[in-house]
C-alpha cells in the first residue's frame, strides 16, 4: 500500500460561535478576519509538517487548491509544491489538484507541473480536478461549462506533455497555433495522474477509461466502497480489471496511546473540521449547472436518507468510517478491515485536521508512521505492474 500524507493547511482560529453568526466558511466570510502575521506562522508550521513526512518514510505528500475559504489556505498549490521541491529529497509531491477549469489557460498548468517534475527529478503527481462548486462563486466562472472546459483542458495538457511540438490545438474553449512547451516532464510518458473527487458518475467513467487512480475524499465507508465498485465495473467495460493501485481513500486518522486519549486530544479538532470549516450553504456546494444529471440525482437521493456531515457526532463519524481514531492496534485493525472490504491500494491519511495543533500533529504523524504504516504496507499490492500509467 502507498501512503500519501495530505494537508489542507486550514485556518484554525474561527470563533466558537462561528456557525451561528456566519453563513459560510467559504466565499463570503470576510477576509478582514485573516491575520497575515498569523498566516505567516501557519504556512511555515504547515510546511514543516509536510517536510517531516519525508523523514518519516511516507511515500508522498499532498497539497490542493481552494479559494476564498478558511477551509484551506492554498489557492495556489503549485507554489506550495515548489517550496517543497528543494526541501524534500525522496517523497513524491501530489498536487490534488490543479482546478483546471478555473485557470485562464491549461498550458500554464502543463508548464508549471513540468517545471516541478524536472526540478524534483520526477517526483510530481499531477491531480486533475474541477474544483468544488464554491470556487466558481469565488472566481466568477460559469459552472455550467465546468466539465466541458475540464475535459478539453486535460486533453490539451496530456498532448502537450506527450507529443512533440509545435502542433496546433483547436478546441471549443482553447485555440493555440503553436503548442510547444519548454520544459517537458522528466517522467515518461507523463507525470503520474491522480483524480481526487467526490465521485460523480461522469468523473468515475472518465478516470476509469484512462486508468487514472481515483482518490475519494473523506466519506462514509460504505459510500466509498460503492464508488470503488463503480470504478471497477467501469474498468471492466473498458476491457481491463482495476487493481488496488487505481483506488485511493483520503480519511482523517488520529493515533494515541489509548482510546480515551485519542478522543480527548482530537475530538474538538475533528469537529472543528466538519462543523466549522465545512459550514456553507448547499448552493456553494452544488451551484446550478455544475453537476451532471445522473450525479445530481444520486446526490439528492443520498441527501434524502442521511444526516449531513456537519451534524454528525464524534461517535457516528467513527462508526461510519468517516474517520479512524484510536490506539495503534485499533487504527491498524480498522484500516485493514476497510482495505480488505474495499480493495484500495492508496491511503491518503489526513493527520492534521481542523485546529489540531503542531505538537499533536507531529505526535500523530510519528505514531502512524511507526506503529501503523509498516503493518499495512503489504496490503493492496498492484494487480498488474504499470496499470496506472497508460496514456489516454
Amino acid at each position: 500500500m502507498e501512503f500519501h500524507f495530505f494537508h489542507l493547511m486550514p485556518w484554525p482560529d474561527l470563533p466558537d460561535d462561528f456557525e451561528q453568526k456566519h453563513e459560510s466558511a467559504w466565499v463570503t466570510y470576510c477576509n478582514a478576519n485573516f491575520d497575515p502575521q498569523r498566516g505567516h506562522e501557519l504556512y511555515n508550521r504547515y510546511l514543516d509538517e509536510l517536510e517531516y513526512a519525508d523523514e518519516l518514510g511516507f511515500d508522498g505528500v499532498c497539497v490542493n487548491e481552494h479559494h476564498q475559504t478558511a477551509y484551506g489556505l492554498m489557492p495556489a498549490p503549485n507554489i506550495i509544491a515548489a517550496t517543497l521541491a528543494r526541501r524534500t529529497k525522496r517523497i513524491t509531491i501530489a498536487i490534488l489538484g490543479n482546478a483546471i477549469p478555473l485557470r485562464d489557460h491549461p498550458l500554464r498548468v502543463a508548464e508549471e507541473v513540468a517545471m516541478l517534475d524536472v526540478i524534483t527529478g520526477g517526483r510530481i503527481i499531477s491531480g486533475f480536478v474541477r474544483g468544488l462548486g464554491a470556487e466558481y462563486f469565488s472566481l466568477g466562472v460559469d459552472p455550467t461549462r465546468s466539465r466541458d472546459r475540464f475535459l478539453e483542458a486535460c486533453d490539451l495538457i496530456m498532448r502537450a506533455w506527450t507529443e512533440p511540438g509545435p502542433f496546433s490545438f483547436e478546441g471549443k474553449y482553447y485555440q493555440v497555433r503553436y503548442v510547444n512547451p519548454w520544459p517537458k516532464p522528466i517522467q515518461k510518458p507523463h507525470p503520474r495522474i491522480f483524480v481526487p473527487s467526490t465521485g460523480s458518475v461522469e468523473t468515475i467513467e472518465w478516470a476509469s477509461e484512462r486508468r487514472f487512480p481515483f482518490i475519494r475524499v473523506y466519506e462514509v465507508a460504505s459510500v466509498v466502497k460503492q464508488l470503488f465498485d463503480e470504478y471497477r465495473a467501469a474498468a471492466e467495460g473498458w476491457g481491463y480489471t482495476a487493481g488496488p493501485e487505481l483506488l485511493g481513500w483520503m480519511v482523517p486518522i488520529y493515533v494515541a496511546e489509548t482510546e480515551e486519549l485519542a478522543r480527548k486530544e482530537a475530538e474538538r479538532h475533528i469537529m472543528y473540521l466538519f462543523q466549522k470549516l465545512q459550514h456553507r450553504p448547499l448552493v456553494f456546494t452544488v451551484p446550478p449547472g455544475y453537476t451532471g444529471e445522473a450525479s445530481l440525482a444520486r446526490a439528492l437521493e443520498r441527501m434524502g436518507r442521511r444526516t449531513t456531515m456537519t451534524s454528525r457526532t464524534y461517535d457516528e463519524m467513527q462508526d461510519l468510517g468517516l474517520m479512524t481514531f484510536g490506539t495503534p492496534e485499533t487504527v491498524r485493525q480498522r484500516l485493514e478491515t476497510f482495505q480488505k472490504d474495499m480493495q484500495f491500494g492508496i491511503l491518503v491519511p489526513l493527520l492534521q485536521f481542523g485546529s489540531l495543533p503542531h505538537d499533536l500533529t507531529i505526535k500523530n504523524m510519528e505514531l502512524f508512521a511507526r506503529e501503523v504504516m509498516p503493518h499495512l504496507r503489504p496490503l493492496g499490492q498492484p494487480a498488474v505492474a504499470g496499470a496506472g500509467t497508460r496514456s489516454p
